[in-house]
């Protein structure tokens, strides 16, 4: 079974990726240009968060990916062996990641200084009459929260990233011709200097793009939450890729359903543990009622005058879509191994990171009374023109990347037990 699974013609022809990457670049453009009327119609500050909010919501499923991938090697994992190409694939988008950031940093630094984050004009006016220049809490972070450590910790990250993806994917793709274990070594030792360097990056990513649009508050769980939403992101992309290719007809006699089930085990994983992160850090933040953390909630949750926003309900629509709903699905092995099930719950689960992404981006959008501008506005139309501009650009570039490697990693040395993986 596995020498015929193995040998099978195990690569999307070029000729077929061709049509298909065309297609996703060219949504990818349109998106993007559809994005560039909203300067004119809601501001350039709005659309410009509404930018940071595609870019992110898309390095996030990218730095999962990444993850993933490193803890396959570390752990020298046999199940996932099977699945880790189309992650491989993925990991070329970082590039045009880095790229797509770029037009945030150029209107900062040509256009207006605090177009997305406040504390990089210092004589931005702030609540008492004071300039962010003379604000004792941004004196104590200047040090961080500087214009030239934004720009060359940015220039890092992406780097960073770059760097490990490119030494995967070299190491993998070329295995598959020489099947040098040597190769399958090299990967190890990525993975043991790329799980804390991705750690670090991803934890220091999620402050300067997110965190610090509120550069007062204080949160030691940022970066966890960050990494849990980036896990959980790749883990879905992951199972929309395995049942498209299963019905194109290229993942049938690889995958069965004990492959479905473990993806969708560690999706419920993941989704147990954003529940405690998230719930921890609001119980902590409630329970020690510090105003330089509670803030940051009530923003997202009362008007000036104490009426309830509707960032109150998108909270709500968190709490259920993101915790409650997947886990009562994931808790089933039938909705783990039946494929659309599966799908669907990935469909969710994109849905409602991109809504918790908002929800940490958007409020730092305040109307002249100080309040969060609300969810239901204009901004939602560049929200999604950005998700789906930056998404196209990421799909392009994974299907250019498909045709140049087998389906499958035909010779590392565990593609056998993955074949006949078993729970």
């Amino acid at each position: 079974m596995s020498s015929q699974a193995v040998t099978a013609p195990a690569a999307l022809p070029a000729e077929s990726a061709s049509p298909l990457a065309g297609k996703a670049l060219t949504i990818g453009l349109a998106g993007i240009a559809l994005t560039v009327p909203g300067i004119f119609v809601s501001g350039a500050s709005a659309v410009a968060h509404s930018w940071l909010v595609g870019v992110t919501f898309w390095t996030a499923i990218a730095i999962g990916m990444l993850m993933l991938v490193l803890i396959h090697h570390i752990f020298d994992a046999s199940w996932s062996t099977v699945i880790r190409r189309q992650y491989e694939h993925g990991l070329s988008a970082f590039k045009w990641l880095g790229l797509l950031f770029l037009p945030l940093v150029l209107a900062t630094f040509l256009y207006q200084r605090d177009i997305v984050w406040p504390w990089m004009n210092l004589a931005r006016e702030i609540h008492g009459g004071h300039t962010v220049g003379h604000d004792p809490l941004y004196l104590k972070k200047a040090s961080f929260l500087s214009p030239g450590m934004f720009i060359g910790m940015t220039a890092g990250f992406f780097l960073i990233w770059i760097f490990l993806s490119a030494r995967l994917r070299k190491a993998s793709f070329t295995q598959d011709s020489d099947g040098d274990l040597k190769w399958t070594y090299s990967n190890r030792v990525t993975a043991a200097m790329g799980l804390p360097l991705g750690a670090l990056t991803l934890t220091f990513a999620a402050i300067y793009w997110v965190k610090s649009l509120e550069y007062h508050w204080f949160s030691t769980m940022y970066g966890v939450w960050f990494f849990a939403n980036c896990a959980r992101g790749a883990l879905s992309i992951g199972v929309i890729i395995m049942v498209w290719l299963w019905h194109r007809g290229d993942y049938k006699g690889i995958l069965n359903n004990n492959h479905f089930h473990s993806i969708g085990m560690l999706m419920l994983a993941f989704t147990v543990f954003w529940a405690y992160v998230t719930f921890s850090q609001y119980f902590l933040i409630w329970n020690a009622n510090v105003p330089e953390e509670t803030f940051w909630y009530n923003l997202r949750e009362l008007n000036h005058d104490g009426s309830t926003n509707q960032w109150w309900y998108v909270g709500l629509v968190i709490l259920f879509g993101h915790f409650l709903i997947p886990f009562l699905a994931l808790l089933s092995y039938r909705y783990k191994v039946t494929k659309h099930v599966i799908r669907r719950i990935a469909y969710w689960i994109l849905t409602v990171i991109l809504i918790d992404i908002c929800y940490n981006i958007m409020p730092a959008l305040k109307d002249s009374h100080g309040d969060a501008v609300p969810f239901l506005s204009l901004n939602l139309v560049w929200i999604l023109t950005s998700v789906v501009g930056v998404g196209g650009i990421c799909v392009w570039s994974y299907l250019r990347s498909f045709p140049t490697a087998k389906l499958i990693p035909i010779r590392d040395p565990r593609i056998g037990e993955s074949l006949t993986h078993h729970e």
